[in-house]
């Protein structure tokens, strides 16, 4: 494999100066995550500046580092490619990167389910050929330019996740990666306080269709109540195709039935006409709906859906969006499923789903530990209230509940169904390890502001102590 950037292509990149050659093999802004061989960018942010830390960099075998200023405490041989300013350098290296590449790139969107998404289309494209795809939840100002930055020149397939919670921060982000496809996965209320209506939201996702490449193709949620809003975007747009998948009967990628099958599902779907079997080690619909979004991707690149297809019965829930995890506690054990990372209305209730679902062993509980989702604007508590339907259908026996939001949801639960509420994770993590019984099936979900990961830890920690 040849190197990421050499310093002469990197100083043409961002017409930046190299004080010594050098040759990177990676890209990092973290001195924690940091590879021997990587270009270290010293980005400035609101509370740390990466010049700070570029002598760690070093001591960590970086190749290079990317600077604006000389840092202190720095080697004078130490090679330095200065630029006016790093986050133009990264921006540069990216945009330098897509030039380059010859690879089929696809950008993904939406409201819920970006990441599974992106992971789904990492596994069913790497079956099919050398692929790169941004690392973690990477989507923002600085993670879209990293991880196209950090894309090999032998790259066959680019997956590329964008975020945003403003107007034209999609259109600035994907004019960096020219998709030849973008995806929209769904569309929710999320971040209503920045956009007051899912109209907006749709509007905003919809930027994603702007840079997509001639030939390309537009992938967009058939089942959503903003489908038609999307399409008529994606024609401004100029998309030469707009496709669609879910459960609508017109839908060019259609799934046919969901079959349970132990800790995950047997899906029968129908992309452009072809029907393909796959399975996956996790399960809810709203799975089932990412997992034909990403086949129908793949077909849009005219790649082998029979073998992508076949690539995604590795796929398993990832952390904080769905892992399962079995924990030792008391006689038995209690099955948690880790939904810890964000949360808005329609993920809300995707995860309900799939705790209703779940089936608990003799004795054990279906039990829902809830926190804020945020971001919801004006409307924020009547979106929490609503919840308490889904709580009905999924067959919730207990639920226990924090933050300012999630008392109107309290409010609207019968006593029955009450565990205990509290203005933090913290503050209810105790009573919850009490309430616990073997063979409970506990999913924990909330925003990451409600840090519900604190939850997700207590119950571990449990389980390590006994």
């Amino acid at each position: 494999m040849s190197a990421l950037w050499t310093s002469a292509d990197a100083e043409a990149a961002t017409l930046g100066h190299a004080s010594a050659a050098f040759a990177a093999t990676g890209m990092s802004i973290d001195t924690r995550t940091l590879k021997p061989g990587d270009l270290f960018v010293a980005l400035k942010g609101e509370a740390r500046d990466g010049h700070e830390f570029v002598r760690a960099a070093f001591n960590g075998k970086a190749a290079a580092a990317l600077v604006s200023r000389t840092p202190d405490g720095v080697n004078d041989a130490a090679p330095l490619l200065t630029v006016a300013n790093t986050q133009r350098g990264l921006e540069d290296l990216a945009r330098a990167a897509r030039a380059r590449s010859h690879g089929k790139i696809v950008a993904v969107t939406g409201s819920a389910g970006k990441t599974t998404t992106k992971e789904m289309l990492r596994l069913a494209l790497g079956a099919l050929g050398a692929t790169h795809a941004s690392a973690a939840s990477y989507n923002n100002h600085w993670g879209v330019p990293l991880s196209l930055a950090a894309m090999p020149r032998e790259t066959e397939f680019g997956v590329f996740e964008i975020g945003m919670n403003h107007f034209g921060e999609i259109r600035a982000l994907v004019g960096f990666v020219k998709p030849h496809v973008a995806l929209v996965t769904t569309i929710a209320p999320a971040h209503l306080e920045f956009f007051g209506s899912c109209d907006a939201i749709a509007d905003a996702k919809s930027e994603i269709f702007e840079a997509v490449l001639p030939g390309g193709a537009a992938v967009l949620p058939a089942d959503s109540p903003y489908a038609d809003r999307l399409r008529a975007r994606a024609r401004q747009a100029g998309a030469s195709r707009i496709l669609s998948f879910g459960n609508d009967a017109k839908a060019d990628a259609r799934i046919v039935a969901i079959h349970d099958a132990g800790e995950g599902m047997k899906l029968e779907a129908d992309i452009l006409g072809r029907s393909v079997h796959t399975r996956l080690r996790a399960s809810g619909a709203h799975l089932a709906s990412n997992a034909v979004g990403a086949l129908l991707a793949v077909a849009a690149l005219e790649g082998d859906v029979l073998n992508a297809a076949a690539a995604l019965s590795d796929f398993t829930a990832l952390k904080g969006r769905g892992a399962r995890s079995r924990i030792p506690f008391g006689s038995g054990s209690i099955e948690l499923i880790d939904e810890s990372y964000n949360a808005n209305p329609a993920s809300m209730a995707a995860a309900l789903e799939v705790l209703s679902r779940a089936q608990p062993a003799v004795g054990g509980r279906r039990i829902a530990v809830l926190g804020d989702m945020l971001e919801m604007g004006p409307e924020g508590k009547a979106h929490h209230a609503r919840l308490a339907r889904n709580i009905e259908d999924a067959h919730v026996d207990l639920v226990f509940a924090n933050g300012l939001q999630m008392q109107a949801l309290w409010d609207a639960l019968p006593a029955s169904r009450r565990g205990t509420y509290g203005a933090t994770s913290a503050d209810i993590a105790p009573q919850l390890l009490t309430a616990l019984r073997p063979w409970d099936i506990v999913m924990v979900k909330g925003s990451l502001g409600s840090r519900m990961a604190v939850i997700v830890d207590a119950l571990k920690s449990r389980a390590s102590s006994q």
